[in-house]
């Protein structure tokens, strides 16, 4: 009897895995992508995409980054939060800076990428605390730090490319998906529940104040009317509904995009932005943010925010103003910082940002 029959068969040797195949020369979908989501197996991947203007998926490229250093001056020994700390790319500067004796406290709600950046950062050279908390919670983080303050505070507010790009997470008119939008997968509603039970003047007051949107009143009008018949729970379902309320369809916006010289703004971009913003309270968290900051900065410390929409920036603008004409701020940004047009260029994903600052 041979060694097969005594052991009732030998273990076939393990086959090595393919990975899914997909039709066509190039991977079209999220997780097709390979290469992209493996970024330090492929390492010439990510400046072929950048030459491009493209972001990998899966990675995230910080704006504003010159700017938002020299403006806030973090020197070593000092405490920096970032309160969105996404995929590290502006806490990977701050930790630079604030080495060797500082410290790099990072906060964010999606768990899932601030666990990547855990580890990404687990070398950094200098002691960093994460916390999965929103950036409204930044007085309770210090209590639990035990400091007496921190000295640099930056915030973040776009979304960063992995939850724009995963088309699971619901946030782009680009990708069919779930209509979720949700940061933190904590919060009970997502953008498909709000979308189908608030009023009709509820939801036309969000895409006007929240994203400038023209057409609200005529959108939210089409989403009731639409929801009576059948729920919107897809991406796709709310881009058609914009695009048809815009008469347009999606050969003609095609063409529309190719006529113009720089391009334009999709059609859907508006309510997804404002949505989004709505699904996730940013603006209730921003106003509680700029409340607590001024008590939570040392002597000297420094804030600075980045937003990416007209509302937030003129909050920010608004609460830095007031601050230097109370006292609560020595100096404040006189005019915004924007990105420079080769920023734009490599990263069109800047385009919108607006960076301000402000000095206890």
């Amino acid at each position: 009897m041979n060694i097969s029959d005594q052991s009732g068969g030998a273990e076939p040797p393990l086959k090595r895995r393919r990975r899914p195949r997909y039709s066509g020369t190039h991977p079209k979908t999220y997780a097709q992508k390979y290469k992209e989501h493996n970024i330090a197996a492929y390492p010439d991947i990510a400046p072929h995409l950048r030459a491009k203007g493209k972001t990998p998926v899966g990675t995230h490229i910080p704006v504003l980054t010159e700017e938002v250093l020299a403006c806030l001056r973090p020197a070593p020994g000092e405490v920096v939060v970032d309160c969105t700390v996404g995929y590290g790319g502006h806490a990977a500067e701050f930790i630079k800076c604030v080495c060797p004796t500082g410290k790099l406290i990072a906060l964010d709600v999606d768990s899932a990428e601030l666990e990547r950046t855990r580890r990404r950062l687990s070398n950094a050279g200098v002691p960093v605390s994460f916390y999965r908390s929103n950036f409204a919670g930044i007085a309770n983080v210090l209590n639990k730090e035990k400091l007496d303050g921190y000295d640099v505070i930056f915030a973040d507010l776009g979304v960063s490319s992995m939850q724009i790009d995963n088309p699971a997470r619901g946030m782009s008119y680009k990708n069919e998906g779930p209509l979720d939008m949700r940061m933190d997968d904590r919060l009970k509603k997502t953008g498909a529940d709000l979308l189908n039970t608030l009023p009709e003047e509820d939801l036309s007051r969000a895409f006007s104040e929240l994203a400038d949107e023209p057409d609200h009143q005529k959108i939210a009008h089409w989403i009731v009317n639409q929801r009576a018949v059948q729920p919107i729970t897809a991406t796709s379902q709310l881009v058609r509904l914009i695009f048809a309320v815009k008469g347009l369809t999606e050969k003609t916006w095609r063409r529309r995009q190719v006529a113009s010289k720089f391009g334009s703004l999709h059609p859907a971009a508006r309510t997804f932005q404002a949505l989004r913003i709505l699904v996730n309270d940013e603006i209730g968290s921003l106003k509680e943010l700029l409340r607590v900051a001024p008590y939570c900065l040392r002597p000297g410390g420094r804030i600075g925010i980045i937003s990416f929409h007209s509302g937030e920036d003129r909050l920010v603008k608004q609460s830095f103003r007031d601050g230097v004409r109370n006292g609560t701020y020595q100096s404040a940004a006189r005019n915004v910082i924007v990105p420079r047009i080769k920023e734009i260029t490599s990263n069109p994903r800047s385009a919108s940002a607006k960076f301000r600052w402000a000095v206890i």
